[in-house]
């Protein structure tokens, strides 16, 4: 048997259609069997492998659909796994070495596992790796070497996700090889934010990961970080009219990281000065109450996203109720609100040292337009902001057309999202 038949006998395997059905769509079955296939074909033409022990593993992106910067203050998101995701052909090895490849990029990217340190001159890739294995260690889990080849269509810089995605995928598969599987996805998406936060220097708070591991829409609640709350919710918006469009807005995606950096810092700042840690511990009116001296000690743009983010929690309870009680015209409306206050009070639509690159807020603009033309629909700013994209929930009837507007108009890339009830897992186990 050759190498393409043997590929093609694997995907053929019971159940592995229907499951590439429910992740992607009937529509995309064909193009995403053919993804695998070509998968496993570039890990066996890289390491010259068989294919015994080989493993299919997904990690999903994700949408933001409310709670925009809030989780890093304890506060409330609303968001889903997508069909857009990060893959895997992996084998265990014996040796104590990950080796990877990541289609797009060069070479292999490589660590030892009994070398924990990272170098500053090391790619992202691989701190994020040595992050990971530092965090199971942390956490008294086994580790171990293994050999994979990724590719991704989670588009990177955008909002979606591409870093927490990646990393779900590879906590995925240290968790299935060497732990039985038996970690949650609140376990992994912790060691992936250790690994942002203490070896690549982000200082992100756990949406990206819940949302990218856990699968579904889900409505969580960081009150308490540690043991974040996490509600399933089931809504499908094609059904119900509409369609979930993410545009990719273009623009400077240089480091954005003081950007970033800046919005949970002023946030803690109000919360100080008021006498608590997190903005979730403070109120309305204790700004109000001291206004003056608020606005002297932390400024007024902090002032502004602190009350951004008292907002957007409620915010994100009333979006849930809505879907709840199917009401999409009070679910649209508050998309519109949280678009408006991560614009006007949060202030992460472009950055204050580029004015000249407003990407983001043209899109919002010809969207908005398009969207009040039409009378139906909502957007929003999406994501960590600042660049990246937005998320435009479009009636069906008008999808096409507003599909055919961006490419006019801005000539840059939209994608078509769908929730899937998978975040990051292992595809063989459900075989």
């Amino acid at each position: 048997m050759d190498t393409l038949e043997q590929i093609q006998q694997y995907m053929s395997q019971t159940g592995m259609q229907q499951l590439l059905t429910g992740l992607y769509g009937q529509g995309e079955l064909e193009m995403q069997q053919s993804r695998y296939e070509q998968l496993i074909g570039n890990f066996l033409n890289h390491y010259g492998a068989d294919m015994s022990g080989l493993q299919l593993f997904s990690a999903s992106g994700r949408v933001e659909i409310g709670g925009n910067h809030t989780d890093h203050n304890h506060g409330k998101v609303l968001a889903g796994s997508i069909h857009l995701d990060t893959i895997a052909a992996a084998v265990p090895t014996s040796e104590p070495i990950i080796v990877l490849v990541s289609e797009g990029y060069e070479g292999e990217f490589k660590i030892n596992l009994k070398e924990s340190s990272a170098a500053d001159s090391e790619s992202a890739t691989t701190k994020l790796l040595r992050g990971i294995v530092s965090g199971f260690l942390e956490k008294g889990l086994e580790v171990g070497g293994f050999r994979a080849y990724v590719t991704t269509n989670v588009l990177a810089a955008s909002g979606l996700s591409s870093s927490a995605s990646f990393e779900m995928l590879i906590c995925t598969i240290l968790n299935h090889f060497y732990n039985q599987g038996t970690l949650s996805a609140a376990d992994i998406s912790k060691i992936g934010q250790y690994a942002e936060n203490q070896y690549w220097n982000k200082p992100s708070g756990l949406l990206d990961q819940m949302a990218c591991a856990y699968g579904g829409m889900v409505a969580m609640d960081f009150a308490d970080p540690s043991q974040p709350q996490v509600e399933q919710l089931q809504y499908d918006f094609q059904a119900a009219g509409y369609s979930m469009i993410v545009v990719n807005t273009g623009g400077n995606h240089a480091d954005l990281t003081e950007d970033y950096a800046s919005v949970p810092n002023e946030m803690f700042a109000v919360a100080r000065a008021l006498g608590a840690e997190f903005c979730r511990d403070i109120t309305l009116d204790q700004i109000y109450a001291d206004l003056p001296r608020l606005r002297r000690e932390t400024g007024d743009r902090a002032i502004l996203r602190a009350m951004h983010f008292l907002e957007e929690n409620r915010r994100v309870d009333h979006q849930v109720e809505a879907l709840r009680q199917n009401d999409m015209p009070a679910f649209l409306s508050l998309l519109t609100a949280s678009g408006n206050s991560s614009w006007k009070w949060l202030q992460n639509c472009y950055r204050d040292s580029d004015h000249h690159d407003q990407s983001m807020a043209i899109a919002l603009a010809i969207t908005e337009i398009y969207l009040q033309d039409i009378g139906g629909g909502a957007c929003r700013l999406h994501g960590g902001g600042f660049a990246g994209v937005i998320l435009a929930v479009v009636p069906n009837e008008h999808a096409a057309g507003y599909r055919a507007l961006i490419e006019k108009t801005l000539g840059t890339s939209i994608y078509d999202i769908r929730i899937r009830e998978k975040g990051a897992f292992c595809l063989n186990a459900l075989l």
